[in-house]
């Protein structure tokens, strides 16, 4: 679709047609959502901050006139107008389309476009207009490439050193199911700043929460990489809100720590549409402050707990500091 500056609003919201969300989206997975009778009522807590409205466009003008995506649009994250605002953003490479159907996430599903091979250096040069002294990379699942798509994320780490050699990286990637070996190997072509590859919730959820996920294999990516890469930080994220218990998430807390994790982040699922799994609770602040002194106690470096933290909402405060 061609970019209009007088509309920067993101392609896939315009393009239902190959663009799946919502309904269209979760109805084929195996378990659907759950439906409850009524939706807990948003808590007091639970508040975004508006940013600077010209500055939230001009990012998104920056983003379609390089034709490249945020996982802050994407996935309709509720920072998104403090982060543009602030004049950051967490790219989102590989596409818009994702080929699984994660019922707590509002990026689109469909068939993907090969990786544009143009992508890496249209990211650096954005990076660099921007002067972004730290960038977070993610992607949509690729479950159709054979390396899962780990060849673009070190196309994309190697053109931004070229351009912003003093700029730090963080990737956070998919689980690359089934092709973990041949995602790492190629990663140590490139190694990023922070390694980030999110639980996102307890095992007993994952069949419902993230079809075609395995928690055992996502703690082993993490692992693998740590033991590959002792020197680089390694980080995860989890969301509270989709059925878990404290106990439960306390043991996710524990095994992430056994298997090398050295950041953390928690934060309160929202539900993007009716159409996807529902918020069955909203964890209060002191839980989150609970789980964050717990897993501090365990020895994580660094941790942001909060209902608003998301996996890359102030990511440079969090880890720059560790790296000064």
């Amino acid at each position: 679709m061609k970019y209009s500056e007088n509309d920067p609003t993101a392609p896939s919201r315009k393009s239902p047609e190959t663009h799946h969300r919502n309904q269209d989206k979760v109805k084929r997975i195996p378990i659907q959502p759950i439906t409850i009778e009524a939706t807990p009522r948003k808590p007091a807590w639970i508040r975004t901050r508006l940013g600077n409205e010209a500055k939230v466009r001009e990012i998104k003008q920056i983003l379609r006139a390089h034709q490249l995506h945020s996982v802050c649009e994407e996935a309709a994250c509720p920072n998104l107008s403090e982060c543009f605002g602030h004049g950051t953003a967490t790219f989102m490479i590989l596409g818009d389309l994702c080929t699984r159907r994660c019922p707590f996430c509002d990026v689109a599903h469909g068939r993907p476009k090969p990786p544009d091979p143009a992508e890496p250096e249209h990211l650096a040069q954005t990076v660099r207009t921007l002067g972004l002294k730290y960038v977070v990379i993610t992607s949509v699942n690729r479950d159709d490439l054979r390396d899962g798509g780990a060849r673009h994320f070190v196309d994309c780490i190697a053109s931004i050193r070229t351009h912003s050699p003093s700029t730090r990286i963080e990737i956070l990637t998919p689980d690359f199911r089934g092709r973990q070996n041949i995602a790492l190997d190629l990663l140590a072509l490139a190694l990023p700043d922070v390694f980030n590859h999110n639980l996102e919730t307890v095992p007993r959820l994952y069949r419902s929460a993230r079809p075609g996920a395995h928690y055992d294999q996502s703690l082993d990516l993490i692992q693998s990489f740590k033991q590959r890469h002792p020197h680089v930080m390694t980080k995860s994220g989890l969301m509270l809100g989709l059925g878990e218990t404290s106990d439960e998430v306390k043991t996710v807390i524990a095994d992430l720590r056994r298997h090398g994790c050295d950041m953390l982040t928690i934060g309160q699922y929202l539900q993007p549409s009716p159409a996807h799994h529902p918020v069955l609770r909203f964890a209060e602040p002191r839980e989150f402050e609970e789980l964050a002194n717990f897993a501090r106690e365990l020895g994580f470096s660094s941790v942001a707990s909060g209902p608003m933290v998301r996996s890359s909402y102030h990511a440079d405060a969090q880890a720059v500091a560790l790296m000064a």
